[in-house]
């Protein structure tokens, strides 16, 4: 089992999914299905985390560049990239996501040729529910 899991994910886990729809228990490749899942979890963390540090870097530009004729494209990349975090937000995922490292990565997306750098935040204005709640 071991092999098709490290040649080919794909039919391993469709050959994972069979067995588990079967409830061949005695043929599941325990350690790999249990990693994968795990994986799983991470990879989805990871997207909605990816989605607000991109949306913060947008913002950064705007407040950076306010008098840049790129403002509404960045804001409206913002806006796209919040709207992604909320479909990628799942509750139990609140007490995983450190808002102030995403500010951390979200500042070094900003050139350093930026008009307004001084006047960026050091800290996060924002919380969480701000950063996820629907915009108009």
């Amino acid at each position: 089992m071991n092999d098709v899991y490290d040649s080919n994910i794909l039919s391993w886990s469709e050959q994972q999914a069979e067995l588990l729809r079967r409830r061949a228990a005695d043929a599941l490749d325990w350690d790999h299905v249990a990693e994968e899942i795990e994986d799983l979890g991470r990879s989805e963390l990871r997207a909605a985390e990816s989605h607000l540090v991109q949306a913060r870097s947008h913002d950064l530009k705007a407040m950076g560049w306010p008098e840049s004729r790129e403002v509404p494209h960045w804001r409206a990349e913002a806006r796209m990239q919040r709207d992604d975090a909320r479909v990628s937000f799942m509750v139990s995922m609140r007490q995983r996501i450190d808002v102030g490292k995403l500010w951390r990565r979200a500042l070094k997306g900003p050139p350093d040729t930026i008009d307004e750098r001084s006047s960026l935040p050091e800290s996060c204005p924002v919380m969480l529910d701000d950063m996820l709640k629907e915009e108009r």
